[in-house]
């Protein structure tokens, strides 16, 4: 099939434009290959350090023959999603050792739960997690001794951080471990309900909790299409996943063995074998072009049109937000999953999941089938699906046809002929958009704008009556420099509340909402944020605001309003408090939301 012109011109451009970051950086793998893992070159007290701990493994890694396998894991178990990670070490070091090698644990790294934190002031510091579990990542590598590593995360700001940090060692090759979703609990559409019931007091709390202790019930990842879920698709459109392991539930025989293939996989791709395949050469422009497409043809999180942007320039990659426009224009929306629809990724995955689609896009065009990936070369492998056989995991073609088309439809038969995202610009701004979710009739939003300085205004202001008219409410110092860009969910009920009385409405903010939202019209991730001045910081109540997503349009009607001074807002109680001191410096030094909100420089 050939190339879809969109696809290549837009890859195109993403080379041309990285080529001076891009070339730096892989001649700095190239070195870093060249001196290759150091243990053979530390000193006897420091091999000895390294080692001491080991056991069985101690002189085969003494001798320095053998591959050596890195671990590095986010496990924790306040996290449903890492909890399966607790048994993954021993796991791996036994496989490891049945093939030859040896494996550690080099280092774990901070998980924090967004479901936890929504609304609280510990999402303050989510989206900074993600640097912080990078350079955890590569603290956990710094040792040098390693010829491979897996990485152990599934979950929102965790495996954006990993790969950033993987990025820092890319002359090393890398596979991510998934842990797979929790099996199917209350339907997230109910729970939806029970929590808008519970915003406008229809129920008490202790309905609410029991909902949604239903909805979250075991061990896995949210079964939502979220940021988490988003994530593990990512992981296998850039063929950093083996074929078919991202929706395979915890706990399972199939996926033990994928577990155990995972790590077997890492170390026979290292230098000291025929097949080396270090990150940096996965993880190239075309790869991440795939990625995009991936991100517009399952209508994923718009958490990732900020992570995917510091993933790439971790590895020399300057992305925008019009490549993910273009691309947008270009790719069918083949997937509904919650909240784009009523199904979970439990049904997705039965449907005929990521393997059906990647098939699908193939066949259109729409994905660039030669890139290196962790099963061999070309995207190809990633048609087939795993399954336990007498001779063990084993990976066969996976369905020719979509299971279920309410979830998956084919490429030429599609939900929609575009993605599922869009880049808004006019004299607001740039924001972006996820479209996926929303209804046609609620794509173009004309109110007068209602201004808050946080979520807990506007909240206040819905629970007194005042938000009854048409309204598009705009939250604003909530970027990246002013508290560190948190998620505003938690504002989701109300507002849904308000479009089901019938009211035009919509939000405007610098800050972010969750992966699990869509229903309402959202121009999220505003810059300039209101702190650095942008147009956001000079609204008042009242003024006449447009939010057009079909023509990729966010606009102030009200005359003169450019001309304001920008209002001001005391943010003193964004600096202390639940470990936000700790995080000063990063707010001082934090890029811009369509750089990556990151702290790292190209």
């Amino acid at each position: 099939m050939t190339l879809n012109p969109t696809l290549a011109a837009v890859t195109d451009r993403i080379i041309a434009r990285s080529e001076a970051t891009r070339s730096a950086y892989l001649e700095r793998m190239a070195a870093a290959r060249g001196k290759g893992p150091a243990r053979a070159h530390l000193s006897c007290s420091g091999q000895a350090h390294a080692y001491a701990a080991t056991g069985a493994d101690q002189q085969t890694l003494a001798q320095g023959a053998k591959g050596h396998l890195g671990i590095v894991t986010a496990y924790n178990d306040m996290l449903s999603a890492h909890q399966p990670f607790e048994t993954y070490p021993a796991l791996i070091r036994d496989a490891v050792r049945r093939a030859g090698g040896t494996a550690q644990v080099a280092g774990g790294v901070p998980a924090m739960c967004d479901g936890v934190t929504q609304g609280e002031a510990g999402m303050e510091l989510s989206l900074f997690s993600r640097d912080t579990i990078a350079m955890a990542a590569g603290i956990a590598l710094s040792h040098n001794v390693f010829d491979a590593a897996v990485f152990l995360g599934v979950c929102d700001k965790i495996v954006p951080g990993l790969v950033i940090g993987a990025q820092a060692f890319g002359h090393i090759p890398a596979v991510f471990l998934p842990a797979g979703p929790m099996t199917s609990g209350l339907a997230n559409d109910e729970k939806a309900k029970i929590r808008q019931k519970f915003a406008s007091g229809e129920i008490t709390r202790e309905d609410l909790l029991k909902a949604e202790m239903a909805a979250y019930h075991g061990p896995g990842t949210c079964t939502f299409y979220g940021t988490a879920n988003t994530n593990q698709m990512l992981m296998e459109f850039m063929g950093l996943h083996l074929p078919g392991s991202s929706f395979v539930t915890p706990g399972t025989p199939l996926r033990e063995a994928l577990t155990v293939e995972g790590a077997k996989r890492a170390l026979s791709l290292s230098a000291l074998g025929n097949n080396y395949t270090p990150v940096c050469h996965v993880l190239d422009e075309k790869a991440y072009a795939n990625g995009i497409v991936g991100l517009m043809a399952t209508g994923g999180s718009t958490n990732l049109l900020i992570h995917l942007i510091a993933m790439a320039r971790a590895g020399g990659i300057l992305l925008d937000w019009q490549d993910f426009a273009d691309l947008s224009e270009a790719v069918p929306l083949l997937a509904k999953v919650y909240p784009n629809g009523l199904a979970d990724v439990n049904h997705f995955h039965a449907a005929g999941g990521l393997g059906y689609m990647i098939g699908e896009l193939l066949k259109a065009g729409c994905l660039h089938p030669d890139t290196k990936t962790v099963a061999g070369d070309g995207l190809e492998n990633y048609v087939m699906e795993p399954f336990l056989s007498e001779d063990g995991l084993t990976f066969r073609p996976g369905p020719g046809q979509s299971l279920n088309d309410s979830v998956l439809r084919p490429a030429d038969a599609p939900f929609q002929a575009t993605g599922g995202l869009k880049r808004l610009t006019g004299n607001l701004g740039t924001s972006v958009i996820k479209v996926s979710a929303v209804a046609k009739e609620h794509q173009v939003i004309e109110a007068p704008a209602r201004v808050f300085h946080d979520q807990e205004e506007a909240k206040a202001a819905f629970k007194a009556g005042e938000l009854t008219g048409d309204v598009i409410v705009v939250v604003r110092f909530q970027g990246p420099k002013a508290n560190g860009m948190p998620e505003l969910h938690s504002l989701t009920p109300m507002l849904g509340i308000m479009q089901g009385k019938g009211q035009k409405v919509a939000l405007v903010t610098d800050g972010r909402m969750s992966g699990a939202s869509g229903k309402i019209p959202a121009a999220i991730h505003v810059v300039p944020e209101a702190l650095d001045g942008g147009p956001i910081a000079k609204l008042q109540d009242g003024d006449m605001l447009r939010l057009d997503a079909v023509r990729g349009t966010m606009e102030v009607l009200t005359e003169g309003v450019l001309e304001r001074d920008t209002a001001t807002a005391d943010l003193s109680a964004y600096q202390h408090g639940t470990g936000r001191e700790l995080f000063s410096l990063f707010r001082r030094s934090v890029a811009s939301a369509d750089e990556g909100a990151s702290v790292f420089g190209v």
